[in-house]
């Protein structure tokens, strides 16, 4: 499995950005799907995590009502629709494939991740 992730950029605090991360192999649509971010010198977070069919999602405390996880099966691509960006909102952004079919927020339920997105918000 290789993920690919994409969209990050600058933004003005206020800004949107969607992010896109591109799945390889035939495991996708029986996995969860998750976005994790990691600002320097902090640790990975969890963000936000979609069920294998899409039916469920789970979010952060910090983006929830900001930001929608959400996938298409058909195109291998699980998307991260990010609104009312804040400062503390830049970092890395990582998306990973989960070795279940179910929501999880923690790290270790993830097997495979993508190379990162910097996602940088301005003031």
């Amino acid at each position: 499995v290789q993920l690919q992730a994409s969209g990050g950029g600058l933004v003005q605090a206020g800004g949107s950005l969607r992010l896109s991360c591109a799945a390889s192999g035939r495991t996708f649509s029986v996995r969860a799907m998750g976005w994790f971010r990691q600002a320097p010198g902090k640790e990975r977070e969890f963000i936000a995590s979609i069920r294998s069919s899409g039916g469920s999602t789970s979010y952060a405390e910090s983006v929830k009502g900001r930001f929608t996880i959400s996938r298409d099966n058909a195109k291998n691509t699980v998307y991260l629709q990010m609104n009312t960006l804040k400062p503390e909102d830049a970092a890395v952004y990582y998306c990973a494939q989960a070795n279940t079919a179910v929501v999880s927020f923690r790290i270790n339920d993830y097997a495979y991740w993508g190379q990162g997105t910097q996602v940088t918000v301005s003031s």
